[in-house]
């Protein structure tokens, strides 16, 4: 999309890839991020989230483990995923950072593929020349596992990265 911009790379980490994805968004990076971490808001407004609990918090404000589901993709070619994240949000020097790693915990939940979260994190400042405006910016490796072709993989992310900031934007306006 014209305001949204997507770009992958392989990964270092595993053999899927690393997306990169940038967008400016009309609101101050507070808000954008409390829409991002987990909490409250994330389940009202991100389509692709259809579950997502804390399921333990550290001393460390903004530390958490969660567990989340997410809705299958291209007619369920994707089928539903569960992930199980520890992830964390604070202020990074002008902005916030909210990243997040996978975990092996617990037993998988029948019906859903255990994903895993490579290294992966959202990077929210504010514009300097338009402080009402912040450049979000995101960095996400995700391993769907299962047995998906690579260009599946990459359709789906292409896809639900545009939509994150779509959704994210209407759901900010409200």
């Amino acid at each position: 999309m014209k305001d949204v911009t997507v770009w992958k790379k392989p990964s270092e980490e595993f053999g899927g890839f690393l997306y990169k994805t940038q967008g400016i968004v009309k609101e101050i990076p507070n808000r954008i991020v409390d829409y991002i971490r987990p909490g409250p808001y994330r389940l009202n407004w991100d389509s692709l989230m259809t579950s997502m609990d804390i399921i333990g918090e550290f001393e460390q404000q903004g530390c958490c483990l969660m567990h989340y589901t997410t809705a299958g993709q291209l007619w369920n070619v994707i089928a539903p995923r569960e992930f199980i994240d520890f992830s964390f949000t604070t202020d990074y020097q002008n902005g916030l950072l909210s990243c997040g790693v996978s975990v092996e915990y617990g037993i998988e939940q029948p019906n859903f593929v255990r994903g895993f979260n490579h290294p992966c994190g959202w990077f929210c400042i504010p514009l300097k020349n338009d402080p009402d405006h912040s450049l979000l910016t995101g960095f996400i490796q995700t391993d769907l596992r299962g047995m998906l072709p690579q260009t599946v993989v990459g359709t789906a992310m292409a896809n639900t990265l545009i939509n994150f900031y779509n959704e994210l934007r209407n759901a900010l306006k409200t």
